[in-house]
């Protein structure tokens, strides 16, 4: 059976150099979609992915993950707008690190593709009027 999860993996500096990405690839036949990274040198890094495989490859995936200490978060959550509270203002679009929001050019309204969308929580501390919330 084939699933995909969306998850974010944060690695210590220590391993930020690993093959950790490719082991998930060659070893455990996982296929990934990278949605952010980010990297700071000798600090930590941080990846968004999807995850696509077999049920078991990817349980055995995160134990190897466990064991190797990178912190693995499962995106269970959603971001969603409150329609009735949204005034178009803007502030998501400039913050969003996906593109998940865009403005349609002739009534200046703000969009918001669910589906492109992390849930990284960046718009919901831009949003002036508290348009965005978590779905859990």
């Amino acid at each position: 059976m084939s699933a995909a999860r969306k998850v974010v993996l944060r690695f210590p500096h220590r391993l930020v150099d690993k093959p950790i990405i490719y082991r998930l690839v060659k070893d455990y036949d996982l296929q990934l979609n990278i949605l952010k990274a980010s990297i700071t040198p000798k600090e930590e890094g941080l990846l968004v992915l999807e995850l696509t495989g077999k049920k078991k490859n990817y349980e055995d995936a995160v134990r190897y993950l466990a064991e190797t200490g990178v912190d693995l978060q499962s995106l269970i959550q959603d971001v969603v707008r409150k329609e009735d509270r949204c005034t178009h203002c803007g502030a998501c679009v400039t913050i969003c690190p996906v593109n998940a929001f865009s403005v349609r050019p002739v009534t200046r309204e703000v969009v918001f593709a669910e589906d492109k969308c992390i849930a990284c929580e960046l718009c919901i501390k831009a949003c002036p009027v508290r348009a965005m919330e978590v779905r859990l």
